[in-house]
């Protein structure tokens, strides 16, 4: 497993399967705050990846153990509860 301290702003997360997840906004409490996607109520709206779930991190992507889909299902809002 990767360091979260090599997670840094703008790098790209993909899924172990290589599906697109998002783009870092921050880590924060061991987690990865993703940038917000979409518009509307969710144009200031952040998701979070728990740091648990980087497998690598290199040439500015963070690999994830989780394909892109379960890494979604995985995600949550700021308080810790599930985004889904």
């Amino acid at each position: 497993m990767s360091n979260l301290a090599d997670v840094k702003r703008g790098m790209t997360v993909l899924g172990a399967d290589g599906a697109p997840v998002g783009k870092v906004a921050a880590v924060t409490g061991g987690r990865i705050a993703l940038e917000p996607a979409g518009s509307g109520h969710h144009a200031k709206h952040k998701h979070y990846v728990p740091g648990g779930l980087v497998a690598l991190v290199e040439n500015n992507v963070v690999r994830l153990s989780a394909t892109g889909a379960n890494a979604v299902l995985l995600d949550e809002e700021s308080d810790g509860s599930s985004a889904d």
